[in-house]
């Protein structure tokens, strides 16, 4: 018998390799890169953020996020823009078609989602989500990192 600590690890993984979305091709504009979508909703969360910002919510090196703002930037989805506060630093704002990407990616993995769960009662969806929130939450608690959430 494996401890159910064993059974959440494998199943996280194995979560990881799953697409929740009915995927269309990046060369079609419907596929964002997953580190794309992830800052993307940070951004949309937080306003707009400087690299150092975006250093410190994701524990990366200014220089990787350096590369992945860039081919955000390049493909239309972030802009920057002066701090709105007046800081000396600039800052990275959601464009429109980042905007557009985003709501048509998360559209679809929310479809993929109810595709998935549709023999699930409300109840146990309810459950799934409250149990998912709890771990996510859980986790940033210990790596004092917290994820705002909308």
């Amino acid at each position: 018998m494996h401890k159910p600590t064993e059974l959440i690890e494998y199943e996280t993984m194995l979560l990881g390799r799953h697409s929740l979305a009915t995927r269309r091709s990046r060369r079609e504009g419907g596929l964002l890169e997953r580190s794309a979508y992830i800052l993307l909703s940070r951004i949309r969360i937080e306003g707009p953020m400087s690299i150092r910002q975006l250093s410190e919510a994701f524990d990366l090196d200014p220089s990787t996020l350096n590369r992945q703002t860039s081919a955000m930037l390049r493909d239309g989805l972030v802009e920057r823009i002066p701090d709105p506060a007046g800081g000396i630093a600039r800052k990275f704002r959601i464009t429109a078609e980042g905007e557009r990407r985003l709501d048509s990616e998360r559209g679809q993995i929310t479809a993929g989602i109810d595709k998935i769960m549709s023999e699930w009662t409300a109840e146990e969806v309810e459950a799934f989500a409250s149990f998912l929130q709890r771990f996510n939450t859980d986790i940033e608690r210990l790596a004092g990192s917290p994820w705002p959430r909308p």
